[in-house]
């Protein structure tokens, strides 16, 4: 055989070794990504200036509450299933254990309880001496990545459940094959039963309420906006964009003004936007896990964006490159302070607003 035949033949052999390959170890059934944000912002990195709480002691905190009614206590879940708390005096304390490497969103209940979102096990009430499962499914489906959840002064729980997919260990291969399969789900008390108030969504996040609860927000991350769904009103029952943002939404919380605060993931950078531009490099990727670890760490960066009741964005703070803070999960106002949790710290940033300039120019087309 000439050496140009052989060539050829072993390219075809190897083109379609890796086909068999993909067809048979691909995990995802991709559909193409929305396309990402048009908005640009100039980089200030703001968040460069933070101040380290618990630095080394706390694993991967990803949400943050602080609670205004104990003087400013920090609460966060970490990766060992511990609750920890930092008290005003500065001290940390192992507080409540729950278990696994799941816990995600924590929210207050009225009765003194903590909510914990397990993304392994579902909706969870933490109280002292006991662990208590609210709801594992919902309408005959399991609730596979319970994520962030708030609760309404009617006891009502809204929480979110990111995809009926992927779990929190493979949730960047839900975030990769861009299937709308996450849900926002409701927890009544009063009959201790789950039910899905919004599905079809883009990685469902974090959740929150205005001041009048008139509607609930939950973001999007894969989608790169929040919606509401009105809950009062002659708009009962409907959805609409609450914001649409300059990055993957996390967590949202409410601040002491009205506003909201929202950590947006960076899952951005020349190798990820050449990926997702392409069903087929998508499943390329994902039947090779070394090859997607390689592709998710190029992602670098942290941001916060500062919302209005109305959904205008007010500013948005960031490290470019990740250099003090990178994959920024959640973001909380108290005291003057944000106070920042990440899946990729061993710390909780806090970043004081009086340090801040004044006037920060948000989003320009």
């Amino acid at each position: 055989m000439a050496p140009g035949g052989l060539f050829s033949t072993s390219a075809v052999a190897v083109v379609v070794s890796l086909a068999v390959h993909v067809a048979l170890n691909s995990p995802i059934q991709p559909v193409p990504s929305p396309p990402p944000p048009a908005a640009r912002y100039t980089a200030n990195n703001l968040l460069q200036g933070l101040e380290k709480l618990g630095e080394g002691r706390l694993r991967e905190p990803e949400d943050v509450y602080v609670d205004a009614a104990a003087g400013g206590t920090v609460y966060t879940a970490t990766r060992d299933g511990w609750l920890q708390r930092m008290h005003p005096n500065g001290s940390w304390e192992h507080w409540r254990f729950v278990g696994g490497t799941g816990l995600l969103g924590i929210a207050p209940s009225a009765d003194g309880s903590m909510l914990v979102c397990d993304a392994d096990k579902g909706l969870l009430k933490v109280e002292e001496g006991r662990v208590t499962i609210l709801a594992s499914t919902v309408e005959g489906s399991t609730i596979r990545f319970a994520d962030a959840a708030i609760e309404a002064s009617d006891g009502t729980v809204y929480f979110s459940d990111a995809s009926t997919r992927f779990g929190f260990d493979w949730w960047f291969l839900g975030y990769l094959e861009a299937r709308r399969t996450g849900r926002l789900l409701k927890y009544d008390p009063r009959t201790g039963r789950a039910s899905v108030s919004l599905d079809n969504l883009a990685f469902a996040n974090g959740v929150a309420l205005p001041r009048d609860e008139t509607f609930v927000i939950v973001c999007e991350s894969a989608g790169y906006r929040c919606l509401k769904l009105w809950l009062k009103g002659d708009k009962t029952g409907q959805t609409e964009t609450f914001v649409d943002l300059p990055g993957s939404p996390d967590n949202i919380r409410r601040a002491p003004d009205g506003s909201f605060g929202i950590a947006l993931i960076q899952l951005r950078s020349p190798w990820l936007d050449l990926v997702t531009r392409w069903t087929f490099t998508k499943r390329v990727v994902a039947a090779f896990p070394p090859l997607l670890d390689r592709i998710k760490a190029t992602a670098k960066g942290a941001m916060v964006a500062h919302v209005s009741e109305d959904g205008e964005i007010i500013r948005v703070l960031d490290d470019s490159e990740g250099k003090v803070i990178n994959f920024i999960t959640s973001v909380t106002e108290f005291g003057g302070d944000l106070y920042l949790g990440s899946l990729a710290t061993n710390f909780v940033g806090r970043l004081s607003l009086a340090k801040l300039p004044r006037v920060q120019e948000a989003v320009s087309s």
